[in-house]
């Protein structure tokens, strides 16, 4: 089986690349120096040579020799103590036909020049050539001699050897190459140190290994529902998720801007200040309620940002509203439950006792209740959750010795797919626990339940005898936490039924009377309103 090949870790590649391209250019740079020294050095033993020959040939000495018989005899020993004291690898002299007066080898003498660069020299000009003479290539100084009269009797020729020229280049060149040598070690211990500098910042991450972070963070982030920003420590967003965009209305650019320019509530600033979390905190983000979490970023112990998670409390409190309605039911089927099992302990103990005729009496009487609602429940009603909804709220009536009805003229077919159940359920239920509780004091206690879905509405209806309500409660009765029986944790039950309606696109109306009873009526429009896409 083959092993997946890792990835070349960042270190490496970052000490590896920085060595190259420290050889690199160190290379580039050793090349051009050692090229600008040659010609340095060149140019330099070209001037020497020329300003010796220069001064040789301005030397009286050297210019009475050429009136002798033997010039060679006065020139040779002359001429080979200055080329010794000054370092020159060679001087020669000689007349206007190129016979040699001096030289560094004495069994030269009497032979012609060699290099056939004297021309210019017998014209009267001091110049720097380069030739092949007979001790090899060479830089030379060259210019003509003359006596008094200024007539040129001679040439002479100062130089030095292109290998003397090499050497020089190439002993700088090793000067130079211990010096790049140097800059590469120290090269290389400025990469390591920079290496573990960045992996310290990358928390030991490798490239791949953050790409792949940050592809997961960003599919994180737009796939939650929740809104999300992120700020740092002076408050400028830095993330900031689809979903809070959604939520906060929000469709520009806003990132690298103060927070308070969308949330001018914001309490993030606290956060950021104390550096303690703020949990399940209520707020009203433009015109918003909003369930909110803060928490604030830590390095080394100190705050350097936060992060900010809200969610819509509307779809919290669907998810409540759904739960409370499970609940409901399990307490309406086990009120039932309870109901019936009480009914047949007295039926069981009639026979018991031979009261067959009142036994049967009570089960015919039980059967007709049951079949009458159960042939409207069953075969008017159309929809399961709404049957089973009215199945538990008559058992509870029965526990709670309430006569619950429902209208036989009723009808519903299976709710729109558009209907939201949770909405219709949470009206439905609602509505009949209200009338519960209005006529639950009552000995004659009446709620009856009426819908029909015939037109282009779902139309339902709930009565109660109950004492009704004043009409100056009339408006105040579908507020939240607002009862006319006062108390704690009461009078959310119409204030949920009014938001599910306007949930639902439909309209409340209530008609009360007081002593007579209440009627609420809910209109609901079974046609799905067309979308701001479709209009």
């Amino acid at each position: 089986m083959k092993t997946k090949k890792l990835p070349m870790s960042l270190q490496t590649k970052i000490i590896g690349s920085n060595i190259l391209n420290t050889v690199f250019i160190i290379f580039i740079f050793f090349a051009i120096s050692l090229v600008i020294e040659y010609k340095h050095v060149e140019k330099q033993m070209g001037k020497q040579a020329l300003q010796l020959a220069i001064a040789v040939s301005s030397m009286p000495s050297v210019v009475s020799s050429f009136e002798k018989d033997e010039p060679s005899k006065i020139l040779q020993p002359m001429v080979n103590k200055i080329r010794k004291e000054t370092g020159a690898e060679f001087i020669v002299i000689g007349n206007t036909e190129g016979v040699r007066y001096a030289h560094p080898d004495d069994e030269k003498l009497g032979l012609l020049m060699v290099g056939g660069d004297n021309s210019q020299a017998l014209k009267g000009e001091f110049y720097i050539s380069k030739a092949k003479g007979s001790l090899g290539n060479s830089i030379r100084g060259k210019g003509p001699i003359k006596n008094e009269e200024g007539q040129i009797i001679g040439v002479v020729s100062v130089g030095y050897l292109m290998e003397d020229l090499q050497e020089t280049v190439l002993q700088r060149g090793k000067e130079f190459g211990f010096l790049s040598l140097f800059v590469i070690m120290m090269g290389v211990i400025a990469s390591y140190l920079l290496a573990r500098n960045i992996r310290r910042t990358t928390l030991g991450m490798e490239p791949y290994e953050m790409t792949s972070l940050y592809l997961e963070r960003n599919a994180i982030l737009y796939s939650t529902k929740e809104g999300i920003i992120s700020v740092d420590k002076h408050g400028f967003i830095k993330m900031i998720n689809q979903s809070a965009k959604n939520l906060l209305g929000v469709k520009d650019d806003i990132l690298n801007q103060k927070i308070e320019t969308i949330l001018p509530n914001t309490g993030v600033y606290r956060v950021l200040q104390t550096g303690e979390p703020d949990r399940d905190h209520e707020v009203t983000l433009r015109n918003r309620d909003v369930i909110i979490n803060r928490t604030p970023i830590f390095e080394k112990g100190q705050v350097i940002g936060a992060v900010s998670t809200f969610r819509d409390k509307t779809e919290i409190n669907h998810m409540v509203e759904t739960l409370t309605e499970v609940k409901k039911y399990s307490e309406d089927l086990r009120a039932q439950t309870h109901e019936f099992s009480n009914k047949l302990y007295v039926i069981s103990g009639l026979l018991q006792l031979g009261n067959y005729d009142d036994a049967i009496k009570m089960i015919q009487a039980e059967s007709a209740a049951i079949e009458n609602q159960n042939k409207i429940i069953f075969e008017q009603i159309h929809d399961p959750k709404v049957q089973a909804l009215l199945l538990g709220k008559l058992g509870k009536a029965s526990e709670k010795k309430i006569q619950f009805r429902i209208d036989e003229n009723s009808s519903m077919d299976v709710l729109p797919a558009h209907f939201s159940y949770s909405e219709v359920i949470s009206i439905i239920g609602n509505l009949i626990d209200n009338a519960f509780e209005a006529v639950e004091e009552r000995k004659d206690g009446e709620v009856t339940f009426f819908a029909i879905d015939v037109g282009e509405d779902l139309v339902m209806e709930v009565y109660d005898n109950g004492q009704g309500i004043p009409e100056e409660q009339s408006d105040k009765i579908f507020e939240k936490g607002y009862s006319t029986k006062g108390g704690q944790n009461r009078g959310f039950g119409l204030a949920i039924v009014k938001q599910s309606v306007e949930n639902l696109n439909g309209t409340i109306e209530l008609q009360s009377t007081p002593g007579s009873g209440t009627v609420l009526s809910i209109y609901l429009p079974k046609k799905q309103p067309e979308s701001k896409n479709e209009r």
